[in-house]
């Protein structure tokens, strides 16, 4: 498995190009920087100051994570420091945008996954660009949530910008598929909702996905395209999941069921507290985001019979969710859980 901190030869593509990507210091916009970096393009990635979960990593932490591109810094809500700072009066041929709300609550998701990326457009397009690589979400289909319409009302302003998009739909990450390894260790359940089999997907790495990415700027089938996409193999349950997890720990597996209606529950009370206490309509929010992925498969809907297809649901890459468990277990990777993690 290719170690993505790595330095790595470069390959020319067709066509060398000046680049912008924001959201470069999370998982997958640091492998996509990376990758693009591969593919001998000039990538010039804006960043906050203090990036990272919580504000962790300092400018010098940032540049150590995206050695090989140059890394300037800003706030990328503010459109004029995004232009003075960013894009600096020089010329660019694409924007590359991993940028998404770290938490999915309303103010947030307006903020970032819509209002910062309207902005962003507009400055881009001032400075020359052409092209623009967005990922989205595979659960846009389905936008019951603030931060999927907030994502869902950007890619609709991105295609009728005028402007050449490839707008990339992933399925689930490694990284939140991979909470409860720690508890499992510890002895305790696997935690499953309902039955286990209420919902599947096609997890993609990091890596395959920032590989993906990278091709759209020379691939003119995945220009003006929404592009779904999953990595390799068959579609997975989280019955599945736990089933090889324990596998690969060598024990019998272990399940609690949690029904769906707790969260129901936890919702309404919540819903109800938040009309007194903001906070708590916040966290209200983010416990219909936990019910949205205990009930929703992160693969292509078809929209004729109102299910999801796996067999419609496009597959990249190499690595498959095993392989990376057996990795974490291993102690070769690492996951980073962030402010989405529940378990």
């Amino acid at each position: 498995m290719l170690d993505d901190s790595a330095p790595q030869a470069i390959v020319r593509s067709a066509q060398s190009k000046r680049l912008m990507v924001l959201g470069a210091t999370g998982a997958i916009g640091r492998a996509t920087a990376r990758a693009l970096a591969r593919r001998g393009h000039d990538v010039v990635c804006f960043v906050r100051p203090r990036a990272g979960v919580g504000g962790a990593l300092t400018p010098d932490d940032s540049a150590k994570l995206l050695q090989g591109v140059t890394v300037r810094f800003g706030d990328v809500t503010d459109p004029a420091t995004l232009a003075r700072d960013g894009f600096r009066g020089e010329r660019f041929d694409a924007l590359v945008s991993c940028l998404a709300s770290r938490t999915g609550a309303p103010k947030d998701a307006w903020a970032i996954d819509y209002q910062a990326h309207v902005d962003a457009l507009a400055v881009a397009r001032e400075a020359g660009v052409k092209h623009m690589v967005l990922v989205s979400a595979m659960c846009v289909q389905k936008p019951l949530l603030a931060f999927q319409q907030a994502k869902l009302s950007f890619e609709k302003a991105l295609t009728a910008s005028g402007v050449t998009y490839s707008i990339v739909r992933p399925t689930a990450f490694f990284k939140s598929l991979s909470g409860q390894i720690e508890r499992v260790k510890r002895g305790q359940p696997y935690l499953l909702f309902g039955d286990g089999e209420l919902t599947a997907c096609k997890p993609i790495s990091d890596h395959d996905l920032g590989a993906f990415l990278a091709e759209c700027l020379d691939d003119a089938d995945r220009f003006n395209r929404v592009l779904p996409i999953g990595g390799p193999g068959d579609a997975i349950t989280p019955k599945q999941q736990g089933e090889h997890l324990f596998a690969l720990l060598g024990r019998k597996p272990r399940f609690r069921h949690v029904p769906p209606a707790l969260l129901d529950g936890i919702i309404f009370a919540l819903d109800g507290l938040g009309r007194f206490v903001p906070r708590l309509a916040e966290k209200a929010e983010l416990a219909r985001i936990g019910r949205y992925y205990a009930t929703e498969s992160m693969l292509v809907l078809d929209p004729a019979t109102g299910r999801y297809d796996a067999a419609a649901t496009p597959s990249t890459g190499s690595e498959t969710l095993f392989d990376f468990y057996a990795r974490l277990i291993r102690g070769e990777a690492s996951i980073e859980r962030g402010d989405h993690a529940v378990f």
